[in-house]
């Protein structure tokens, strides 16, 4: 990759964060291209120099949020740790994303009520990829004898779909920090598999 490509990804992955916070901000479907250019103090123009309508913004947004989670979960899978605390710290990233990153996050639950037919194979394999480092995990806890759950896919959507649920409560001046609120979905929901 040369400069002027290097130049061209930065500004690509800088945009896509700038929208991600405005999304953030403003919700979904109040967001306009206008907004995001406002954020980068650009023109709306500059901004479909890098992407084709609002619609591919949100996409690429969308990807680059879940194949981080992706790779996070990635990572935790590879440690040389026990199955338990493997799945406690998959909670915690999947907590983490859900809070910092709700709107977008969100754009994975129902992509079909948001995208056309051409985002929706994409968004829908790497949702289900995400889904199955989480079962990867459970069948190696079972493997190991650390989990003695049954049904391993219906385990994980009870995980996730709890986890999922704290964007609804969930308020930075809550009684308990993040941090704290993590520590206790990953405790709770880590004895559904013991």
């Amino acid at each position: 990759m040369n400069l002027r490509e290097k130049k061209a990804a930065k500004k690509r992955e800088d945009i896509l964060r700038s929208a991600s916070l405005v999304i953030s901000r403003k919700g979904f479907h109040h967001t306009t291209m206008e907004d995001i250019a406002a954020e980068l103090l650009m023109t709306k123009g500059s901004l479909y120099y890098y992407f084709k309508n609002k619609e591919e913004l949100l996409f690429q947004c969308h990807d680059l949020i879940l194949s981080n989670a992706f790779n996070q979960l990635e990572d935790i899978y590879g440690k040389e740790i026990s199955s338990g605390e493997k799945m406690k710290a998959a909670i915690k990233v999947h907590l983490d994303i859900a809070i910092q990153e709700k709107e977008i996050f969100n754009l994975t639950v129902k992509p079909e009520q948001i995208f056309s037919e051409e985002y929706i194979d994409p968004i829908v394999k790497k949702r289900d990829a995400y889904a199955g480092l989480f079962d990867q995990m459970i069948q190696q806890g079972i493997q190991k004898g650390e989990f003695t759950v049954n049904q391993k896919k219906m385990a994980r959507m009870i995980i996730l779909g709890a986890a999922n649920w704290i964007q609804v409560w969930y308020s930075p001046e809550g009684e308990f920090s993040k941090e704290e609120i993590e520590q206790i979905y990953a405790d709770y929901l880590l004895k559904i598999l013991t």
